[in-house]
């Protein structure tokens, strides 16, 4: 039976797929999904809209966040403009802290050379000393960030262990997440492990690739997150914990699965938005940037790329090969389909050697104009605007092209987006996700504690924080979490990160504050005054000080019913609910405070 006719039983006896006209195959729901993605993707740029940092009154919203018909009373407030150190750390790292404030303002003359400096310097990670966080991590009791992948597949899946056991270095990666944000003075770097996680999401706590998770994130994200497109496509399907999270480790001849090729058009390179369905590949129009490619993808070049990584698997112990069980990547010729393919346009020869057909597809994409538009788009939304740029899009794909065999490619790529004029002006356009606002609470507020595995007080950390909706690396479908303020604007949303917020501010751990609130005001603030205390934290927390009745809100909340510009608050904590200038006064300065992280300014960026 030849590859054609194998193909079209595989596809009858298939429950997924009917006949839609003459030799072609459709899954209802995958069209039925991709329609109405599509659809909502349509209404989500239709209204994010960028306007100037705002929030509406009415229905709480962050932003530079898109109103909808049912806003009827709603209210565009603008926010006051911070200085270009703010603006900067608040998105090349996780947050401003007096630090690395001060790390920016000694690094030129004038905020251009500032500018410029920062990022040289963020880029050349390896010459920044971060010892400190292996330290902390050490101490904090990690066992398993240090394991080659043949020691994880030893500990944690081959004794079939218990499966705390076997899931400890996904979790152990999901709290590093945490500490290395807080702490790392290679913030930069942080921010694109987890721009690339989203990327290219594989869930932690999948039961097959969390115990390998811990090679995923050092040893293919971490290892490219500055480096080359191309290389770290191939990383990313040579992995074991993708190989089990999109099925190719069971890809074979005799069994094709397609759900890693699908995604790896779909998510990883050209987008949802270049898919054709089910035209002829041969009526698939050129690129306009480049007609020696496809405008998109068809249905076909899903099978195609499919078959052509057929035999890239894993040394798992399956039952034709029993005594190959250390999880490192194998292709087993025996399973791949040597066939001819056609895909994106090109036609691969039969009998090639051993993984160039996979090799092939992963060179047409990484040189692909299309492809090039996609991560830079998202590469412009993570760090510019919701509605990313053209101008800028174009030309940081321009520069991706150009560099796409350069060992140093997304380097040249992200120097090319955070020095433009757009990114210097950015700001109120984007929405602290809840693990940045989180992370950029701990660094603002000087918080010196750690979450650690098999932990009480992490782990209450980590059951509030997962009411959130943004556990790191816990997105259950391949595409990652979303990067837009409109996917993080409900008031569910709001409110868990809300409560958050202020269970930080309120909790200790033995007698040791999560953050130091009571500690830095008495260092830091000689007169207890409300003026006082809230331009502190406001300065501390936001860089700056908020809208004028922002402002007057916060000291009337400080004050209560005493004279803000005379009286001095005394630091107790004692009932006086007859005179509430006296009451619980230490509580009440860290509702304050966590009031400032609740407010517009600090959860814009």
């Amino acid at each position: 039976m030849n590859r054609k006719a194998r193909r079209e039983r595989a596809l009858a006896q298939s429950h997924l797929f009917r006949r839609y006209g003459k030799g072609r195959w459709i899954r209802p729901q995958r069209f039925e999904n991709s329609a109405r993605a599509q659809e909502l993707q349509e209404a989500a740029t239709a209204a994010a809209q960028p306007v100037e940092a705002s929030w509406n009154t009415d229905t709480p919203q962050m932003a530079g966040g898109p109103t909808t018909s049912r806003d009827s009373q709603a209210q565009l407030l603008t926010l006051a403009r911070p200085s270009l150190a703010i603006r900067a750390l608040n998105n090349l790292s996780y947050g401003v802290t007096p630090s690395s404030l001060a790390e920016f303002n000694g690094l030129g003359s004038n905020d251009a050379q500032r500018l410029q400096n920062y990022i040289d310097w963020q880029l050349d990670w390896t010459a920044i000393d971060d010892s400190a966080i292996d330290t902390r991590l050490n101490a904090a009791g990690y066992t398993t960030l240090g394991k080659s992948l043949t020691q994880l597949w030893a500990d944690h899946v081959v004794p079939d262990p218990a499966y705390d056991v076997r899931m400890r270095p996904a979790w152990e990666i999901q709290r590093a997440a945490f500490v290395r944000a807080t702490y790392s003075k290679r913030q930069l770097r942080e921010v694109m492990v987890n721009f690339w996680h989203d990327h290219f999401n594989v869930t932690a706590n999948d039961f097959a690739s969390g115990p390998v998770y811990v090679h995923y994130d050092r040893d293919v994200l971490r290892k490219s997150a500055f480096g080359n497109f191309r290389v770290m496509l191939e990383d990313v399907a040579c992995s074991p914990s993708m190989l089990f999270y999109l099925d190719n480790v069971s890809n074979s001849r005799s069994g094709p699965n397609e759900n890693w090729a699908r995604e790896l058009l779909e998510l990883h390179t050209l987008g949802a938005g270049r898919y054709l369905g089910f035209t002829d590949p041969f009526m698939v129009p050129p690129d306009p940037e480049d007609a020696a490619y496809p405008s998109g993808y068809t249905d076909i070049d899903v099978y195609e790329t499919a078959s052509a990584f057929t035999g890239w698997s894993l040394k798992n112990a399956h039952w034709q090969y029993p005594t190959e069980n250390d999880g490192s990547f194998v292709y087993r010729q025996a399973w791949h389909d040597a066939g001819p393919k056609f895909v994106l346009g090109r036609l691969l020869n039969p009998e090639q050697p051993a993984m160039k057909d996979g090799r092939d597809v992963l060179d047409r994409l990484a040189s692909h104009p299309g492809v090039a538009r996609f991560v830079c788009a998202k590469l412009v939304r993570r760090f510019v605007n919701d509605t990313p740029p053209a101008a800028l899009v174009a030309s940081a794909a321009a520069v991706f092209r150009q560099h796409w065999q350069s060992p140093n490619q997304i380097e040249h790529v992200l120097r090319h987006i955070l020095n433009s004029s757009a990114f210097s002006s950015a700001w109120g356009q984007k929405n602290r996700r809840p693990f940045e606002a989180i992370v950029a609470a701990m660094r603002a507020a000087g918080s010196d504690w750690t979450l650690r595995p098999a932990h009480s007080k992490s782990e209450d950390f980590l059951y509030r924080f997962g009411f959130t909706g943004h556990a790191p690396y816990d997105w259950p479908a391949p595409n990652g979490y979303p990067d837009t303020g409109l996917a993080w604007s409900g008031a569910g949303s709001y409110a868990t990160t809300w409560k958050m917020l202020n269970w930080l501010t309120e909790t200790s751990e033995a007698s040791v504050p999560l953050l130091p609130v009571l500690q830095l005001s008495r260092s830091e603030v000689a007169s207890w005054t409300a003026p006082n205390l809230v331009d502190y934290w406001c300065r501390r927390l936001l860089g700056y000080l908020p809208d004028a009745a922002r402002r007057q809100t916060l000291i009337a909340f400080m004050a209560q019913n005493g004279d803000p510009a005379s009286y001095v608050i005394t630091d107790t904590d004692t009932w006086s609910g007859t005179d509430l200038k006296r009451h619980y006064n230490q509580q009440r300065l860290r509702s304050m405070v966590s009031l400032v992280l609740m407010t517009p300014e600090f959860l814009s960026r």
